[in-house]
């Protein structure tokens, strides 16, 4: 059943996908549950604004995350479908130094959808305070409005960074948010 929060260029309905990072910084494919590759994304170097363009597994245009503002501190970012133009959803990020916290909201009324959460306080500090964030795998998990846990992003310990992206039950959540979150995540706190 077709979301409003849906992509028009890409169809995930898998539960499961690997996020892995390229051998060049912040160039990323994800592949689904069969090792097909369903996305690639690579965030453009030396622009004003951060953007993350993907293309499907086909090479056309799928959708783009885009930063808020020129310098994007507080980490607000919207993804806009290649196909309409429009708008699917905003993610922002609550700026903690021991927690990564992520929201997925709708980019109009603001509502959140789903947040991505650190798993682990002490984990995460000790990727932001002693700045081992590229040694340490993180480990996320997601959940729907209304708090219920749906899904999880795991890092492993690879020479490149490789995530799986879990969603258990996907009723509400945007599973082409959430994947590229994986990706935005990893490239933005490995910064």
């Amino acid at each position: 059943m077709p979301s409003t929060y849906d992509i028009s260029t890409v169809d995930l309905d898998d539960d499961r996908y690997e996020v892995k990072q390229s051998l060049i910084r912040n160039k990323y494919a994800v592949r689904d549950s069969d090792g097909d590759v369903v996305l690639r994304g690579k965030q453009k170097l030396f622009k004003l604004k951060e953007q993350f363009p993907f293309v499907t597994g086909d090479g056309e245009d799928a959708f783009a995350v885009k930063a808020g503002g020129i310098v994007d501190v507080a980490g607000n970012y919207v993804i806009v479908d290649a196909g309409t133009g429009e708008e699917i959803v905003a993610l922002d990020e609550d700026l903690s130094l021991f927690v990564e916290n992520w929201t997925v909201r709708d980019p109009e009324t603001g509502e959140p959808l789903a947040t991505i959460r650190s798993k682990s306080k002490p984990l995460s500090a000790l990727r932001h305070v002693v700045g081992l964030a590229n040694l340490i795998p993180n480990r996320y998990e997601i959940f729907d409005a209304d708090g219920d846990h749906v899904g999880d992003i795991r890092g492993r310990f690879s020479l490149r960074d490789a995530y799986t992206v879990t969603v258990d039950d996907a009723s509400g959540v945007p599973r082409e948010a959430v994947v590229a979150a994986a990706c935005i995540l990893d490239a933005l706190e490995n910064q």
